[in-house]
């Protein structure tokens, strides 16, 4: 017997095949295997058809199905992990009245600083543990401002894996861990936020109805089944954003356990026991996959929007066909820590939460056209946005989180050793390195969420470590090369 798990990104879908005993994992497949195009009309705007999601849903799961003979009516359980913070708005026919405005777009965030003075910093941070900032109830007040006519068609509200789960299931729902992650969750109220709804304008019977991050959320419809391949009645169990679904999946679940990836974007998750906020809201608090209101268990959250996509725009426009990311990790490895004086800030990919919303932009610092090869620009990417998951662990630190060990999944740039080695030696930490992905991690919460399990801890105590890196006792050129970056990185603040 079998479970299901899906990782809704915004690069690819990712499906994975999990055996329920023993928690092996069968398969996982990737669909397209090439990326899926984000859409900007406009600067700093970023949008995606939510049907192409689920189209490549519904080719992964073929592909992963015939690949590996698996009878449909053998998988158990279905779990979802999705890209964070988007908005899909649905018509009474449940299909989406445009393209989902999603994580790394920009154009809400003066919505959001304004709600922020107007519902008052104190308010917002004691009741949403952040402002509204640049989320989806801020995104859906942009729709409602410069789209009236759509808004007034809108029927319901949705993150991107509600959107899935509808699809397979014709139910719209949504669960508290995304309604936090939206900032439309009261978490001294434990119930949708009367201020964030009130201040927007937002009627509440726009939100979807709430079901448990684990536990039964629906039924595989007959046309969901056609369209996947899968059985009709199949229960989907378990969703999460993907952020503290990787959480999940390299079993960080209690207070004290830290994860992070690595993707597209860049991500420090760690888990605490208490209500706890950043006074600049420069990370985000959301309530993790395990919270109740009588055990808290609240992800803080720091993401860097420019990171892997940064060393994807290195490996197109620099390396280009010839060389594939193993071999410019070896060429990146081929010259000194710092890049001889190189610099890169990858922060090209909307505004940065932890720069304080500031759109600051992708730069190359202090290139010289005699010194400096690709070799150096390979190296000044990853360090760049290594650097810069040091600048906001160090605003972990000072929100009280211990970062002495970080778990991270075998399939994003924590791969490079360059990348790892450079987070380790500066933070003084130790990274462990799981055998494991989103899409697994959704399979096996999926397999309690459908009563396979007696626990979570139960159904993802199999993963292994498969790598760990050490901090390096040369620390002083790695200490060079970041005061150099923060230092450019400052400058570009003030510019």
């Amino acid at each position: 017997m079998y479970l299901l798990g899906y990782d809704i990104g915004s690069s690819s879908v990712k499906a994975a095949l999990v055996e329920i005993d023993g928690g092996r994992t069968v398969g996982v497949v990737k669909y397209p295997e090439t990326e899926m195009a984000i859409h900007a009309p406009h600067p700093d705007w970023a949008e995606q058809d939510p049907d192409d999601w689920w189209d490549n849903v519904c080719k992964a799961t073929r592909r992963l199905l015939q690949s590996h003979n698996i009878d449909p009516a053998t998988i158990e359980g279905i779990g979802i992990a999705y890209q964070m913070h988007g908005l899909v708005l649905a018509d009474k026919e449940m299909r989406p009245l445009r393209p989902s405005i999603i994580w790394c777009d920009s154009r809400a965030v003066e919505i959001g600083n304004q709600a922020f003075e107007k519902i008052g910093r104190t308010a917002c941070l004691r009741s949403l543990l952040n402002s509204p900032g640049n989320f989806t109830a801020s995104k859906l007040r942009w729709v409602q401002e410069n789209e009236p006519e759509l808004y007034n068609r809108a029927f319901k509200f949705m993150l991107p894996g509600d959107y899935i789960a509808l699809r397979l299931t014709g139910r719209a729902a949504t669960t508290i861990s995304g309604l936090s992650e939206g900032i439309l969750w009261d978490f001294q109220e434990n119930s949708l936020s009367e201020d964030v709804l009130g201040h927007y304008g937002i009627d509440r019977a726009l939100a979807p109805e709430i079901v448990p991050t684990c536990g039964l959320q629906g039924r595989l419809t007959e046309e969901a089944a056609r369209a996947t391949g899968l059985a009709p009645g199949t229960p989907v169990a378990y969703r999460a954003g993907d952020q503290p679904n990787n959480a999940l999946s390299l079993n960080t679940l209690h207070p004290g356990e830290v994860a992070a990836t690595g993707g597209t974007s860049g991500v420090v998750y760690g888990v605490v026991d208490k209500l706890i906020y950043d006074d600049d809201s420069r990370v985000n608090s959301f309530a993790h996959v395990n919270h109740t209101p009588e055990q808290p268990r609240i992800g803080v959250l720091l993401c860097i929007n420019g990171a892997g996509i940064q060393y994807s725009w290195a490996k197109h426009q620099v390396a280009g066909k010839e060389l594939d990311y193993g071999e410019m990790e070896r060429l990146a490895a081929s010259v000194p820590v710092g890049a001889e004086g190189l610099s890169v800030l990858p922060f090209g990919n909307g505004a940065e939460r932890m720069l304080n919303n500031r759109t600051v932009g992708g730069h190359i610092q202090h290139l010289q056209f005699n010194r400096h090869q690709r070799p150096h620009l390979f190296r000044a990417a990853l360090e760049g946005v290594a650097f810069a998951f040091v600048y906001g662990m160090n605003i972990l630190k000072e929100m009280g989180l211990d970062v002495n060990q970080i778990r991270v999944g075998n399939d994003n740039l924590f791969q490079s050793a360059v990348f790892s080695s450079t987070i380790s030696t500066l933070m003084d930490c130790r990274i462990e390195l799981y055998e494991t992905t989103g899409a697994v991690g959704a399979a096996k919460a999926a397999g309690f969420g459908a009563g396979c399990y007696g626990s979570l801890e139960e159904a993802l105590q199999q993963a292994t470590v498969v790598e760990a890196f050490e901090p390096r006792p040369d620390k002083e050129p790695y200490q060079e090369a970041y005061s150099r970056w923060e230092k450019a990185l400052e400058a570009a603040m003030r510019s």
